[in-house]
């Protein structure tokens, strides 16, 4: 699987959106800045994120961006969907969707796994989780892993 900058420019600014809850809506162009991201794909996350029901824009001055929700009740799962789409798939096809003929068939279950286990982390993750700097105790437990950064 991999990460689009596009996914990780989407949650890097909800995050920047998580911690300014209580400080009114963020411009666009204050994000991009603090988050080193280009100020016109932000626009465009930021309106699929909107579009996903994940931020909410205000116009006029003061106007800018906030979650629409509060971000214990935001995943990384959800972010990465609004901009990206599926959090797997295979050609573009979501695995429980594919059939394989002979020997490829053991295939699909692989497939499927693959899907569960990206399911379970990134939806087992919330913007609050990494805001406050309290990861669950199995991310922990799946990056402290030395293997986990081989490059076999």
């Amino acid at each position: 699987m991999r990460i689009s900058a596009r996914a990780d420019y989407a949650v890097r600014a909800a995050l920047l959106l998580a911690g300014a809850k209580d400080t009114g809506p963020l411009n666009a162009e204050a994000i991009a800045e603090a988050q080193e991201i280009p100020h016109k794909y932000l626009e465009s996350i930021l309106n699929d994120m909107r579009r996903g029901g994940l931020v909410v824009s205000q116009r006029g001055a003061g106007g800018g961006y906030r979650l629409a929700k509060a971000p214990e009740d935001i995943s990384v799962a959800d972010v990465v969907r609004a901009v990206d789409g599926p959090l797997v798939s295979v050609r573009g096809v979501r695995p429980p969707e594919l059939t394989y003929p002979g020997p490829a068939e053991a295939l699909l279950p692989l497939w499927i796994a693959v899907r569960a286990n990206v399911r379970m982390i990134l939806e087992g993750v919330s913007l609050a989780d990494i805001a406050s700097g309290r990861l669950p105790e199995f991310v922990h437990a799946l990056a402290d892993d030395p293997a986990a950064w081989s490059n076999p």
